[in-house]
């Protein structure tokens, strides 16, 4: 357990300090008109990346494309239980815009996932991360399922008081 305390920590850290970074940077980015090109956008600004692409904080958001949302092993650890970062192209491939744009608006998935910020967005930005997935196709396998509170997970996790 400890081990998986330990790498956790330091990769929460570095998300907390890429995330915290971003800002600025993502203010001066352009916004872009084609809704493939903006869903592209708002899943790097969103920090999408930074839970459900492995390596990608870690690498600096240096992550080939094609590996993009495809989930990551690192569990979550809390009082919830453990969650993971699915595979989103996996996810998305059995969905219509319709399903996607109900989900967003209603999900209230395990920490740590920002699901208020995607309530946030407009039909137009919910819209334009559905195509822009739906684009890069399905790759990858699913993530572990989550797990219950008081069931250990394999490293690596992060763990939450």
């Amino acid at each position: 357990m400890e081990q998986g305390i330990h790498r956790g920590l330091g990769r929460a850290t570095l998300l907390l300090a890429l995330a915290l970074a971003a800002g600025p940077l993502a203010a001066q980015t352009p916004r872009p008109g084609d809704a493939v090109a903006l869903g592209r956008y708002l899943v790097q600004i969103a920090g999408c990346n930074d839970c459900h692409t492995p390596g990608y904080a870690m690498a600096a958001g240096r992550v080939d494309e094609k590996e993009w949302l495809s989930g990551d092993l690192l569990g979550w650890r809390g009082p919830w239980g453990t969650s993971y970062a699915i595979n989103l192209r996996l996810y998305f491939a059995g969905l219509s815009q319709a399903q996607w744009l109900e989900h967003a608006r209603r999900m209230e998935p395990r920490p740590p996932m920002p699901w208020w910020n995607l309530r946030a967005m407009s039909e137009e930005e919910l819209s334009a991360i559905y195509r822009y997935v739906q684009a890069a196709g399905p790759t990858g396998r699913p993530m572990p399922a989550a797990l219950p509170p008081g069931q250990a997970p394999a490293p690596p996790f992060l763990q939450f008081p």
